[in-house]
C-alpha cells in the first residue's frame, strides 16, 4: 500500500525535484507578470460590480459617478505600485511587508502585517473562486444551485496545479492571463468606438427601473451620501489586492530579481488600472444595473422582477451588449473571465506559502510551513491555504457581495504599516550615507512612500467606517486571533528551546549511575526473546522481565514456559484486580525511578511489524498506550524492538528452517 500511495502522489503532483534544481523554479518575467498579476486584473471581473451595486441603493442618478469613484481607485492603486517598487529593490529578500514592519518598526508591527496579509491572502481565493462561480452561472444557470461545491472544487484544482511547482503552475495561467487581457480589451475598444459612433446599444438592464434603498430616496444627499460614495470607494479598492504579493514573492523572480520585480508591479498597475477606468464608462455608456436584490430592486413596468430574474455580472452584461451579433465572442469573454477569475486565486498561492515559511523561519508558525516539499515548493503553506479558503467559502455560501464585505481591510492595513515603515527606513539609512547621489535618490524615495502613506492611510479609515458593520469586523476579528497564536506559537519554541539548552556540558556528559532494564513481555515468542535478547545485549546494571497478571491461566503458563527455557533473567509478575494493563506497569516504572532519582530507566517493549497498515491496527495497542504515559515521566527512556513478521516468513520459504 505505501508503494501505491507513492505512486499515485507522483500522478497528482510529479515526481521528486532534487534541491539543487530549486533555481530553475524561478519565474522569467513572461510569467511572473500573469501568474502575479492575475489577482489585481481579476478584480475587474468584480470590482465594478461592487461599485455600481453599491451607488444603486441611491437609485439611476447616482450610477453617473461610478467613473470617478473608479478613477480615485485608479490614483491610488498607481500611488500604491510606485510606492511598492521602492519596497521590491529595498528589501527583496520575499519578506514584503512583514519585513519592513519587522526591521523598522518592531516585531509587533511585523507580527500586525504578517496576520492582516494572511487573512487577506485567504480571502484572495474565496473572493476570487466565487466570483469565478458567480460568471460561470452566466452560462451555465444549473451552476447556481451548486456553487458552494463547484467553488470548493476549483480550490482544490488550483491547490493542486501549485503542489506541482511554482513554475508549472506559471506556465498554466500564462496563457489565460494574457487571453483575459486581450478580451477585455477587445471588449473595450470595440465597446467605446461604438460608443464614440452612437451604434452602442443599451445593456439588456437598462430597461429596468432601479428602487433606491429608503434610507437613500432623496439621491446622494447630505451625510448618508457622502457615507454611500466612500463605501462604494471602499468596495472598489477591492482592486489594489495582489500589488503586495510581488514583494513577498520576489524570490521567486529570476535575476535580477528586484528588477524585474519593479518592472512587473509598473506592468501590473497600468494594464489593471486601464481596465477598471474602462470597464466603468462602457458600463456607464451601456446603462449597466447592477443591484444587491435584483428580485426587489429591479423593476419591469412598474413589477419587481421576481426571483426568477438572473442577474448577470457586469463585464457579461457588457459582453452581450457590444458583441450582441457575434454569440461566441460572449461566450469567449465569459469563459476567459472565468478562467482568470479561477486563476487569479493563484496570486494568494504564491504569496501565502512564502510569508508563511518566513514566519516559520522565525519561530512564528509552526516550522513544517518553512520546509519545501517533493516539488520545491511549501507544500504545506499551499495545503493550509486550500483549506482556510475552502471553509471560508462554505461559511458565507460563495457569496461576492457577503465576503467583499471583509475584503482588502488586511491589505490596506498591511499598506499603511509597510508605508510607515519605509518612510523610517529612508530616514534611518539618510543619517548614515554620504554620497549625493544616493542621498537624492533617498529623499525621492522616502517623498514617494510617504504619499503612499498618506493614500493608504486615509484609505484604511475609510474601509474600517463603511465596512466594519458590514463584515469588516470578522476579518479585524480573525487577524486578532492569528496575532495572538503566532505570538504563542513563538513563545512555546522560546520556551522549549530554553529548556533544551545545555547549561552545563560537563554535567550533560556525565553517565547516569546505574541503567534498569525492563523488558515487557506478555506471551514467551519469537518478539520477546528478541526484546530479552537486545536488553542483555545493553549490559544494564539490572534487568528484569515485566508481565502483568490479567489471567491466571495464561500468568501460570507463562511462568512454566519461562522456567523451562531457563532464561537468565528474573520475571516479575504485577497484579492486576481490575485487569489493568497500563497503570500497574507505569507505577512500577515509576516506583523504580522514585527509588534511585539519579538512575535512568529503560523500557524495551516488543512491537509487531506486520506487512499492512491495516493489519498494524490489530497489534502493538497496548504498547502504544503504554508508550504514550511513560512519554511524560521523566528520566524514563522507551526503547521499541521491532520484530517483522513478514521477513520471518520470507526467511523460512527461502530456508526451510525457522529464522
Amino acid at each position: 500500500m505505501p508503494g501505491l500511495g507513492g505512486a499515485f502522489k507522483r500522478v497528482l503532483v510529479g515526481r521528486p525535484m532534487r534541491s539543487d534544481r530549486l533555481h530553475a523554479a524561478k519565474l522569467p518575467k513572461r510569467y511572473a507578470l500573469p501568474v502575479f498579476s492575475a489577482d489585481a486584473w481579476s478584480s475587474v471581473a468584480y470590482a465594478p460590480d461592487e461599485i455600481l451595486l453599491t451607488l444603486s441603493l441611491a437609485g439611476l442618478a447616482a450610477l453617473t459617478l461610478s467613473p470617478w469613484v473608479g478613477l480615485a481607485v485608479v490614483v491610488v492603486m498607481l500611488t500604491v505600485v510606485s510606492s511598492y517598487r521602492q519596497t521590491v529593490h529595498a528589501y527583496p529578500s520575499g519578506g514584503g511587508d512583514y519585513e519592513v514592519a519587522t526591521t523598522n518598526l518592531g516585531h509587533r508591527a511585523g507580527l500586525t502585517v504578517a496576520s492582516a496579509l494572511l487573512v487577506d491572502y485567504v480571502l484572495t481565493v474565496a473572493v476570487s473562486i466565487s466570483s469565478a462561480v458567480q460568471y460561470l452561472a452566466a452560462a451555465l444557470p444549473s451552476a447556481a444551485d451548486h456553487r458552494t461545491g463547484v467553488a470548493i472544487a476549483l480550490v482544490s484544482v488550483l491547490a493542486l496545479l501549485n503542489l506541482r511547482g511554482v513554475r508549472e503552475s506559471g506556465r498554466a495561467i500564462a496563457v489565460p492571463g494574457f487571453l483575459f487581457l486581450a478580451s477585455i480589451g477587445v471588449l473595450a475598444v470595440v465597446g467605446l468606438a461604438q460608443h464614440a459612433t452612437g451604434t452602442l446599444e443599451p445593456a439588456a438592464s437598462s430597461s429596468l427601473e432601479v428602487v433606491p434603498d429608503p434610507a437613500y430616496e432623496q439621491g446622494l444627499v447630505g451625510l448618508a451620501g457622502v457615507f454611500l460614495v466612500l463605501r462604494a470607494f471602499s468596495s472598489g479598492a477591492a482592486a489594489l489586492t495582489g500589488v503586495e504579493a510581488i514583494s513577498n514573492g520576489v524570490p521567486a523572480f529570476q535575476k535580477p530579481r528586484s528588477k524585474n520585480a519593479a518592472t512587473t508591479l509598473l506592468l501590473l498597475g497600468f494594464i489593471g488600472a486601464t481596465m477598471l477606468i474602462s470597464i466603468l464608462l462602457l458600463a456607464r455608456a451601456a446603462d449597466v444595473h447592477f443591484v444587491q436584490d435584483p428580485a426587489t430592486q429591479l423593476l419591469r413596468d412598474g413589477v419587481p422582477v421576481g426571483d426568477g430574474y438572473l442577474q448577470d455580472p457586469v463585464i457579461s452584461q457588457l459582453a452581450a451588449t457590444v458583441f450582441g451579433g457575434v454569440p461566441g465572442l460572449f461566450v469567449i469573454v465569459t469563459a476567459v473571465t472565468v478562467l482568470i477569475l479561477v486563476l487569479a486565486a493563484n496570486t494568494a498561492f504564491n504569496g501565502f506559502p512564502v510569508l508563511g515559511s518566513i514566519l516559520g523561519r522565525d519561530g512564528f508558525l509552526p516550522r513544517q510551513l518553512h520546509t519545501r516539499g517533493d516539488r520545491l515548493v511549501f507544500s504545506n503553506g499551499i495545503l493550509a491555504l486550500a483549506v482556510a479558503a475552502g471553509l471560508l467559502i462554505a461559511l458565507f455560501d460563495a457569496e461576492v457581495t457577503r465576503l467583499i464585505q471583509l475584503y482588502i481591510v488586511g491589505v490596506f492595513i498591511s499598506f499603511t504599516v509597510s508605508q510607515t515603515g519605509m518612510v523610517r527606513h529612508w530616514t534611518r539609512h539618510l543619517r548614515v550615507e554620504t554620497d549625493p547621489r544616493t542621498r537624492r535618490a533617498m529623499r525621492r524615495s522616502r517623498v514617494v512612500n510617504g504619499f503612499g502613506l498618506a493614500m493608504t492611510g486615509t484609505v484604511l479609515v475609510i474601509v474600517l467606517i463603511t465596512k466594519f458593520t458590514h463584515g469588516a469586523w470578522i476579518a479585524l476579528l480573525l487577524m486578532a486571533v492569528l496575532y495572538v497564536v503566532m505570538n504563542g506559537v513563538r513563545r512555546h519554541y522560546d520556551t522549549v528551546a530554553a529548556k533544551l539548552a545545555v547549561p552545563d556540558v560537563r554535567a550533560a556528559k556525565a553517565l547516569p549511575a546505574r541503567v534498569h532494564g525492563i523488558v515487557l513481555v506478555s506471551k514467551l515468542h519469537q518478539p520477546a526473546m528478541r526484546a530479552i535478547a537486545y536488553a542483555r545485549a545493553t549490559r544494564p546494571s539490572t534487568l528484569e522481565a515485566l508481565t502483568v497478571n490479567v489471567s491466571p491461566e495464561e500468568t501460570e503458563a507463562l511462568r512454566r514456559a519461562w522456567e523451562e527455557a531457563e532464561i537468565p533473567v528474573p520475571l516479575t509478575v504485577l497484579d492486576s484486580p481490575f485487569r489493568e494493563v497500563t497503570r500497574p506497569v507505569v507505577e512500577h516504572v515509576r516506583s523504580v525511578r522514585r527509588a534511585s532519582p539519579r538512575d535512568l530507566v529503560v523500557v524495551f517493549v516488543p512491537e509487531y511489524v506486520v506487512g499492512h497498515w491495516w493489519e498494524q491496527l490489530l497489534h502493538n495497542q497496548s504498547a502504544l498506550r503504554l508508550k504514550s504515559r511513560l512519554l511524560f515521566t521523566p528520566g524514563v527512556v522507551m526503547a521499541s524492538v521491532p520484530f517483522q513478521v513478514d521477513v520471518v516468513d520470507r526467511l523460512e520459504t527461502r530456508t526451510g528452517e525457522p529464522a
